[in-house]
């Protein structure tokens, strides 16, 4: 019984662990672009967009279809990036065990 005692502790150190790097993922930014950088996207290590910038030069009322692709393509990066932040910092904290959904 003392070891599911034990064990049981460690799992609530890592759950706090685990919520402090969340809270930490927050703060974390990255960015991605499309169009040669006339659409700009950062998003938080949570996977929240956080800003999207867009030049003048891209915006073409007879062309919407290619903003919308743009930004689409910007998105996803930013989101990627986001996602690979989080299980790279997720992998320190599990010492390299796939966890997923954790974050």
């Amino acid at each position: 019984m003392k070891g599911m005692g034990n064990m049981l502790k460690e799992a609530q150190k890592l759950q706090n662990k685990m919520l402090k790097l969340q809270e930490e993922l927050a703060d974390e930014i990255v960015e991605a672009s499309a169009g040669g950088g006339m659409v700009k996207v950062k998003v938080n290590g949570k996977q929240q967009v956080m800003n999207i910038s867009i030049e003048k030069e891209v915006v073409d009322p007879e062309d919407v279809e290619m903003l919308q692709d743009l930004i689409t393509a910007a998105v996803n990066d930013a989101l990627t990036k986001s996602n690979d932040l989080a299980s790279e910092q997720m992998k320190g904290l599990t010492g390299g065990l796939n966890m997923p959904g954790l974050i």
